[in-house]
């Protein structure tokens, strides 16, 4: 009778993906999509699917609960709390306005120029710059529809071509502050600065410097075109910040440069982690605003700005990590990912062919959901075990799939951050799109085969 699990976990996996296209909570479907396959795994064979040193309750129902248990307390101590706090920096600089300030001086530059076009490629340039330090898309877009989307228009290119590139400047996230790049080192057991510079970087920049090309010619061909039909909007306008000294701009880039100094690359005899150079630089600045402003109750007002984003973090992207990994579990434990392995080998299908073949789920996941980080969490995890079976290394599968669930995102009609840059052009969504699915899906095809050549 067990060997219909893998048949089960298939049918619960459609079932799953019927319900995500359908608008159902990612969180709940996961974590009730990995709850039916193992319920499943104990009627038709009372399986081992405890995870490594837990023990066994000697009721397996409970065991059940005790591995959501154990996936939710590893994940909020480790890669969980490294997001949330993560998320709550970024939130904090927002507040205080260095964000903002490190914006105005990236774009500034971009105004000198002539070239609509040229201007507009620099301005996808800055915004993958600063997604580094900025990495929420939605974030990210808002800022930059105030800095940067003012300067593109009026330079001579239309709201739409403008909107389209800010919609993809967090296509490819590749800094130790993203969730999905810390998702992705953790699995490899790598170095989050380590996978940044040997694996992410020469995956990205040939990534980049494609999509670039691509809108150049996209957007301007479309600009010719000039069919795309506006509605009589309002640019949106991101929320009040305050007026924060220029100098401020540091501080957002301040934990990486840390990160980068005191790590193998450079001072190796001292070792800083991302959440403790986050936190130092956070209380830093906390001590600067007080010095500054000698408004103490109002800076540490804004300093709580921290703690409370940490707890949105956990609500909406750790609880989908861990949602995403009980999922992973049962897919496991039904036996369909050996099978997914054994196939390949059958047939002769290496690490590449595994490599698109997990990317292709990932985008096609990301477009239909609009959101990259269920269809990422939920089979990076799965990433040791087929690098494993097959013989390769995890960091070649989880490169292009990470780079795939934030470039379908900026494909993709439902997703948060193309609805925004949408409103604020007073296009549809849909107008967005066909700006960009053609940069995106070069840019895909390009990390796979970049990765390939540098990685596999």
């Amino acid at each position: 009778m067990y060997a219909l699990m893998p048949w089960i976990a298939v049918i619960v996996t459609a079932l799953a993906g019927w319900a995500l296209i359908k608008r159902y909570s990612t969180h709940m479907v996961l974590l009730f999509a990995g709850l039916a396959i193992l319920l499943c795994a104990v009627v038709l064979g009372d399986p081992n699917f405890l995870p490594k040193g837990v023990k066994p309750s000697g009721f397996v129902l409970f065991d059940i609960f005790n591995t959501l248990k154990s996936i939710a307390t590893k994940q909020s101590a480790g890669i969980g709390f490294l997001i949330m706090t993560a998320g709550g920096f970024a939130t904090y600089m927002d507040r205080i306005g260095a964000a903002k300030a490190l914006v105005d001086i990236a774009v500034k530059p971009l105004s000198m120029l002539r070239a609509p076009y040229l201007v507009l490629v620099g301005g996808y340039f800055v915004g993958q710059i600063l997604v580094m330090v900025i990495p929420s898309a939605a974030g990210l877009a808002m800022l930059l529809l105030v800095a940067l989307f003012p300067i593109l228009k009026a330079v001579g290119t239309s709201a739409a071509a403008a909107a389209a590139v800010i919609g993809t400047s967090a296509g490819v996230t590749f800094a130790p502050t993203a969730g999905t790049a810390n998702l992705a080192a953790q699995v490899g057991s790598l170095d989050p600065v380590i996978y940044l510079v040997q694996y992410q970087l020469p995956v990205a920049v040939p990534t980049l410097i494609v999509i670039a090309a691509a809108h150049y010619f996209v957007q301007r061909f479309y600009d010719k075109k000039n069919d795309d039909v506006y509605t009589d909007v309002s640019a949106a306008k991101a929320a009040d910040q305050p007026a924060a000294p220029k100098w401020y701009a540091v501080f957002p880039i301040l934990p990486i440069a840390l990160l980068i100094i005191f790590s193998k690359l450079v001072v190796a005899s001292i070792k800083l982690d991302t959440v403790s150079a986050l936190f130092m630089v956070w209380i830093g600045v906390v001590i600067i605003e007080i010095i500054r402003s000698r408004d103490v109750k109002k800076v540490f007002k804004d300093g709580l700005a921290m703690f409370q984003s940490m707890g949105k973090m956990f609500a909406g992207i750790v609880a989908l990590i861990i949602c995403a990994e009980f999922f992973a579990t049962g897919l496991k434990v039904s036996g369909l990912i050996d099978i997914l392995i054994n196939s390949a080998q059958g047939v002769g299908a290496g690490m590449g062919a595994m490599t698109v073949i997990l990317t292709a789920i990932v985008s096609i996941v990301t477009f239909l959901t609009g959101s990259g980080v269920g269809a990422y969490s939920s089979f990076a995890t799965l990433a040791p075990d087929v690098a494993a079976g097959l013989g390769g290394s995890v960091a070649e599968l989880v490169t292009p799939m990470q780079f795939a669930s934030g470039l379908l995102r900026a494909m993709s009609p439902v997703a948060g951050v193309i609805i925004a840059v949408a409103g604020a052009a007073g296009v549809s969504p849909m107008a967005i799109v066909r700006r960009t699915w053609i940069p995106m899906i070069l840019g895909i095809i390009t990390a796979i085969i970049a990765n390939e050549i540098f990685i596999g």
